[in-house]
């Protein structure tokens, strides 16, 4: 379907040209994979681009179950139920919280150099990912975006799982997924080349875009 992310963002933006040149439309990437795909769809639209990283709070020894979220701009999201059924301890859950933080904080310096992120008051933001399969990462980043007080919040993405798409229908304001095969089984089945995006290639195409006119300012 897609011979890569950044072929996948140019087919994905064809399905959203309806935010062409609209002022207060921003592109937000879930880092990594996210922002090749993000980065054609913001040069599309001509739109600012920058990156929305989530990281996921897993349970205390258990750390593949996430039991919650943290952010970019210091959001965090918790699963209130599964942590009230597991009981699990505030200072556990601070010492997992912490140390995402310090990873969160450490891709912020090393994607940005220095540009702050976005001003999403008011805004219409296009949270945008390589793909969705079960979308936690993107759930959690739906809940964090909204604590700015944007206008509107658009889930666009290139392939999705036809369930997990259908989800969001009911959480944002509009949701774009390019592809829903019947048969999905991962995101990567979408792409001729699924290899790893790197933290060198999510600095180069944000320092591009800011060198456009088009990232964070």
């Amino acid at each position: 379907m897609f011979q890569d992310r950044r072929d996948a963002g140019r087919q994905l933006a064809g399905q959203l040209q309806h935010y062409r040149d609209q002022p207060d439309v921003v592109v937000l990437a879930l880092p990594r994979g996210g922002v090749p795909v993000a980065y054609e769809v913001a040069e599309s639209l001509n739109a600012p681009l920058d990156v929305f990283i989530v990281r996921k709070i897993g349970m205390p020894g258990h750390e593949e179950f996430a039991i919650g979220a943290i952010a970019s701009g210091g959001t965090r999201v918790m699963n209130e139920d599964v942590v009230e059924r597991y009981r699990v301890p505030e200072a556990a859950i601070e010492a997992v919280a912490e140390k995402e933080r310090q990873e969160l904080e450490r891709r912020e310096r090393a994607y940005r150099d220095d540009r702050p992120p976005l001003d999403l008051t008011g805004k219409t933001v296009l949270l945008v990912d390589d793909g969705l399969a079960t979308g936690a990462s993107m759930h959690a980043a739906v809940q964090a975006v909204r604590q700015f007080g944007p206008a509107r919040i658009v889930v666009a993405v290139p392939i999705a799982s036809p369930d997990t798409c259908q989800e969001f229908r009911s959480e944002v304001d509009e949701v774009v997924c390019a592809v829903t095969p019947a048969l999905f089984y991962a995101v990567g089945q979408g792409y001729a080349n699924f290899s790893q995006t790197t933290d060198e290639e999510v600095h180069d195409l944000l320092a591009r875009a800011a060198s456009q006119g088009g990232a964070s300012t």
